[in-house]
Order: C-alpha cells, then sequence, then structure tokens
C-alpha cells in the first residue's frame, strides 16, 4: 500500500510542486493551505509523513508540528519542514517542537523523495 504524505504549505505552486514530485515516487499526497486546515484534514484521515513550510498565515510550521506532538495518534509521525528559511534559530525552533527533518527550498525533487522515503519506513 502507498504511504501517505501530506504536504502544507501556503505557496499553491509549491504545494503541487511537491505533490507532483512524491506521486510520481509512488505516494498518495493530500495538501493544505496552512496548519489550521492540515490539522483538521489529519484528524479525518492521518498520514505517514506531513511536510510542511514553516512561514504561513493562520496557522505558522512551528505551531502546526507542536499540535501535531501534542495528538497521540500523531505524536510519532515523521514531520520534514520545508522551508525558504535555513538561519540556525530557525531549525533549532522547528527541532524543539518536534520536527523530524529539514529541507531548503528550493527542493532537490532525488533528494525530497530520498528523505521521505527514508522516514516513512
Amino acid at each position: 500500500m502507498a504511504k501517505r504524505v501530506m504536504t502544507v504549505d501556503d505557496s499553491r505552486t509549491m504545494r503541487e510542486m511537491v505533490a507532483f514530485t512524491l506521486r510520481k515516487a509512488g505516494f498518495e499526497v493530500s495538501e493544505a493551505e496552512d496548519g489550521r486546515k492540515a490539522l483538521a484534514a489529519l484528524q479525518a484521515a492521518p498520514v505517514d509523513v506531513v511536510i510542511t513550510d514553516l512561514n504561513m498565515p493562520n496557522m505558522d510550521g512551528v505551531a502546526l508540528i507542536r499540535a501535531l506532538r501534542a495528538d497521540a495518534r500523531m505524536r510519532a509521525v515523521p514531520i520534514l519542514m520545508l522551508t525558504t528559511e535555513s538561519e540556525a534559530a530557525k531549525k533549532a525552533e522547528g527541532r524543539s517542537a518536534g520536527a523530524t527533518g529539514w529541507l531548503v527550498k528550493p527542493f532537490d525533487p532525488e533528494k525530497l523523495i530520498d528523505v521521505v522515503k527514508r522516514v516513512a519506513g
């Protein structure tokens, strides 16, 4: 059965690029445009991996990670940050919230697939 991945980003173009890349590699992909919509969707249909942007309206990536880590059903789900941010303080904030890994935009499709396969188990 295909592993399920949710991509969360306020940029539709970025969501579509991530979804296209992962679908080509055999993943099932759902999308959300901010943390709040992602949380609602994940309550209804959990996934194997979450890929989230950092800077988004309504609920940013760090707040989303904290909310997911507080939910017993989502506590162990790998969460990757995919963002233009590369500064150490932002990475530390993401890690302390519970992020599994960090990828910088623009992403390398092969590297994205490799990392998702690795964390999806």
